[in-house]
């Protein structure tokens, strides 16, 4: 093969992984099931709009359910998504207790789309600061180490196991997927409010 030819197919094959790249947007859905058809669900958005969703055949479902402030205890891996303040201290807007085995997922300090300029740390709680309003967490990650304040009022949850019959019309979901070119949007995991429980990350 002549080096032009070879230059070519790389090229190509660049090309060809910057399409496939655009063709699949990272996305969170957030909304409850308006309607379930097979493996494709549609989803009331919370900014009213609608959804489509295709589960992949052997999608993974992971019950969301409630835990408490007093849950929270340095050692454990938790995420939070939070607001930053003018101090360089965050604020929580939820917290999500990982179970041990899920320790690890997602590590790091990086922007969310909970509110607009909000943040999620995923990462060890190091220190906890007791105080009335609501303890400071210093949350160790892979890259550093982050203050957030957590207010008594924030919504604390955990996973516990889900299964396919929580699919269901009426249920709260948050689901990471991938959006299509054509508006669809593909997911190997959905994660639902157990109970009626909105899911608030």
């Amino acid at each position: 093969m002549t080096r032009a030819r070879t230059l070519g197919l790389a090229m190509a094959l660049v090309l060809l992984a910057a399409a496939t790249a655009a063709a699949q947007v990272p996305i969170r859905v957030r909304g409850s099931i308006a309607k379930v058809s097979g493996q494709t669900l549609t989803i009331a958005s919370r900014d009213n709009s609608t959804v489509e969703v295709r589960l992949a055949a052997n999608a993974g479902v992971t019950a969301v359910v409630p835990a408490a402030l007093s849950d929270i205890k340095a050692g454990q891996f938790v995420g939070i998504a939070a607001l930053p303040g003018a101090d360089g201290t965050f604020r929580a807007q939820e917290v999500l207790i990982f179970p041990e085995a899920a320790r690890g997922t997602g590590e790091g300090h990086y922007p969310w789309d909970l509110a607009p300029g909000s943040t999620m740390t995923n990462g060890t709680v190091d220190v906890v600061v007791e105080r009335v309003e609501g303890p400071i967490l210093t949350l160790k990650h892979k890259d550093g180490s982050v203050k957030i304040e957590v207010p008594t009022d924030v919504p604390i949850v955990t996973f516990a196991p889900g299964d396919r019959s929580m699919i269901q019309p009426g249920a709260h979901v948050f689901i990471p997927g991938q959006q299509q070119s054509d508006g669809v949007v593909t997911a190997g995991r959905i994660l639902i409010g157990k109970d009626g429980l909105i899911p608030p990350m």
